[in-house]
């Protein structure tokens, strides 16, 4: 499996628009299915690209964009990890697993030890790689006044 993770470059953006806009891959993450504009695409994914507490990273197979990766800092020295298969030819394929290795690997290179994420109950894909990739349940989090979203499971390293 021919997989490689790189930083984010300007020229990266068109893939992240079509993510943002696609109502399958939406309902596997946020859940909030609203049409992004083309100004909102342009403001989020150059605060991604700008952003100096974060790494944001692209999977490739091949030479081919099919995903995307991060490590986005949070309170007391936590990283959330998020990713997503955003070419659904590749999904089940293991690459979001190797992706994740490879991300874990970075993060231990640069010391990043406080690793978590959160993820759709339902979601039982992204549970099993998550697994596979050394991740445990550790609870549940409750997110009332997310309609889209009213709970996620909460998976530490």
């Amino acid at each position: 499996m021919d997989i490689k993770i790189r930083k984010i470059k300007i020229s990266d953006k068109k893939y992240f628009a079509k993510w943002w806009r696609d109502k399958e891959l939406l309902k596997l993450t946020s859940g909030i299915l609203k049409r992004i504009t083309d100004k909102e695409v342009t403001k989020y994914f150059l605060k991604m690209l700008t952003d100096k507490n974060d790494f944001h990273y692209v999977i490739l197979a091949g030479s081919k964009v099919i995903g995307h990766i991060a490590l986005q800092k949070r309170k007391n020295g936590w990283y959330e990890t998020q990713i997503v298969i955003g070419d659904k030819k590749h999904w089940g394929e293991g690459y979001g697993t190797e992706a994740i290795k490879l991300l874990i690997n970075k993060a231990n290179r640069a010391n990043l030890k406080k690793i978590y994420l959160e993820v759709r109950p339902d979601n039982i894909r992204a549970i099993k790689a998550y697994e596979k990739c050394g991740f445990k349940k550790a609870g549940i989090k409750k997110y009332p006044k997310n309609k889209y979203l009213p709970q996620t499971i909460k998976m530490v390293l």
